[in-house]
C-alpha cells in the first residue's frame, strides 16, 4: 500500500493494517504467548501492542498542546529523534508486565482515538505541511501515518519475523 497522501487513504490504511495486524495475531494465537528471540526489544506480542499504544499517547498529548498553540515535547521529554532507542527502551520497561489481553485493549482503545481524530479534519488540515506550528516543517497527515499505518506494519513484520524464527528453534 502507497503512502496515504489524503483522509481517505489515511483511513482506510489505518484500518487495513490494524486489522491485518491483530487478525494476524488472531489467526496464531501461539503469538500471544511466545518469547522473542534474544537481541530484540520488544520480548513479546504484548510488548508490541504496548509501544504501539503509548506512541499513539504521546501523540495525542503532542496534538493536545500543539493545538493549544504551545510547543509539545517531541518525541518525549528529554529525548530527540535522535535518542528515540533510549526512548523506546523505557516504554517496554514501563510495559513488559502488561498481559497481551489488556495491551490488546489499551491499543485498540487508543487506535479508535486516532481515527476519530483523523475524522474530525479535512485533507487541507491533515496534508497541508506546515499548517501548524507545531508540526515544525511536515504535517499533521505525516505524524498520524507514522503513528497509526506505518508503525502497524512495522509491528506486524516484527511479530510474523519473531514468530518464524520461535518456531524454527523450536522444531530443531
Amino acid at each position: 500500500m502507497s503512502r496515504p497522501k489524503n483522509k481517505a487513504q489515511l483511513l482506510e490504511a489505518a484500518h487495513t493494517n490494524f486489522s491485518s495486524l491483530v487478525g494476524y495475531i488472531q489467526e496464531y494465537p501461539h503469538l500471544k504467548f511466545i518469547e522473542f528471540p534474544e537481541g530484540y526489544l520488544n520480548r513479546n506480542s504484548s510488548d508490541v501492542l504496548a509501544h504501539l499504544y503509548h506512541w499513539h499517547l504521546m501523540l495525542l498529548n503532542w496534538y493536545e498542546v500543539g493545538m493549544k498553540g504551545e510547543k509539545p515535547h517531541i518525541p518525549a521529554k528529554g529525548y530527540t529523534w535522535k535518542t528515540t532507542p533510549e526512548l523506546n527502551i523505557e516504554i517496554q520497561a514501563k510495559y513488559r508486565n502488561i498481559t497481551f489481553d489488556e495491551a490488546l485493549v489499551r491499543f485498540s482503545l487508543s487506535h479508535n482515538k486516532l481515527i476519530h481524530l483523523i475524522e474530525s479534519h479535512t485533507d487541507e488540515e491533515l496534508f497541508t505541511k506546515k499548517k501548524y506550528k507545531w508540526t515544525s516543517s511536515t504535517s499533521l497527515g505525516a505524524y498520524l501515518i507514522s503513528a497509526t499505518s506505518s508503525h502497524y506494519d512495522w509491528a506486524q513484520k516484527l511479530i510474523k519475523k519473531c514468530g518464524k524464527k520461535v518456531l524454527a528453534n523450536s522444531i530443531v
